[in-house]
């Protein structure tokens, strides 16, 4: 995933959070928000609960990896993936079906 189509400031982070549109399931909690760029920007945040660092960084690289097989880029909207604990009971197969499922109720949500 490129640069630019992540979310890397805290204030971007928390401005995409106070406009509490969300959808969660049991591995994950999206955020979103729409944006003024051409391109989607996804920001990831896996907490301290799940792990330690190494074990953080191995699951960012799986969502990212997620990420760029569900999410399309060239919506103009901000997303935030928050990885949550039931995740690492899943695999890298449910794991993905899981945040597909929510993408899709966010389009459909997107087009009402």
């Amino acid at each position: 995933m490129k640069k630019e189509y992540r979310v890397k400031k805290n204030e971007d982070f928390s401005h995409i959070i106070k406009h509490k549109q969300s959808l969660a399931n049991r591995s994950f909690i999206i955020y979103y928000v729409k944006n003024d760029l051409n391109h989607a920007r996804i920001g990831i945040s896996v907490s301290k609960k799940l792990g330690k660092a190494v074990i953080r960084n191995k699951i960012k690289r799986q969502v990212r990896m997620i990420v760029q097989q569900t999410i399309n880029f060239n919506d103009n909207y901000d997303y935030i993936v928050i990885v949550r604990n039931k995740y690492l009971d899943l695999d890298f197969i449910s794991n993905l079906n899981e945040l597909k499922y929510l993408y899709k109720k966010i389009l459909k949500r997107m087009e009402n």
